[in-house]
């Protein structure tokens, strides 16, 4: 199924100069490759998307992040949106270490979704269980990132991750 982007990631890369990598992730909004910089010593992240309004709604929080020059939210890293193209549907950003907060794909600016209570409250235990002991922590988060307008609904150990965590 991702294979259908690895056309639109050779192509960005192309034609930024990058040598892509090993695959970082997937999931159902898109692929996340490492690359290379041919003449620089740093790798970045290139995460091709699928359809349009995931990507746009990664890209603007990306560009909110930058705006407030955020790269860590309490203690947790961030990337940095290093480029696009609205084209590919390609962002470029770079590699952050754990702890860190990832994928913005199922982000709302400035409001939160408009939900029936009954969702929220079935959301907020299937976190509780994912997160188990560290939801408190999860939440402080969640509400940092609120602060600044934006408002995560895809949280997952996978998109929060812990220093102590392993993978």
């Amino acid at each position: 199924m991702n294979e259908i982007l690895l056309p639109n990631a050779r192509q960005y890369a192309a034609g930024r100069g990058l040598d892509l990598a090993e695959t970082l992730g997937s999931g159902k909004d898109g692929i996340v490759l490492a690359a290379k910089h041919k003449n620089k010593p740093a790798d970045v992240a290139i995460k091709i998307l699928r359809v349009e309004e995931p990507y746009g709604r990664e890209k603007r929080v990306y560009q909110r992040l930058g705006m407030a020059a955020v790269t860590t939210i309490l203690g947790f890293n961030v990337p940095e949106l290093i480029d696009f193209d609205d084209g590919l549907l390609a962002l470029e950003m770079t590699i952050v270490r754990r702890p860190f907060v990832l994928d913005f794909a199922a982000a709302y600016l400035d409001r939160r979704p408009d939900f029936p209570e009954d969702v929220w409250t079935t959301w907020e235990e299937e976190k509780r269980e994912q997160f188990e002991g560290r939801w408190p922590a999860v939440q402080e988060i969640l509400a940092a990132f609120e602060r600044i307008g934006i408002h995560l609904l895809d949280v997952s150990p996978g998109n929060i991750g812990f220093l102590d965590q392993a993978g």
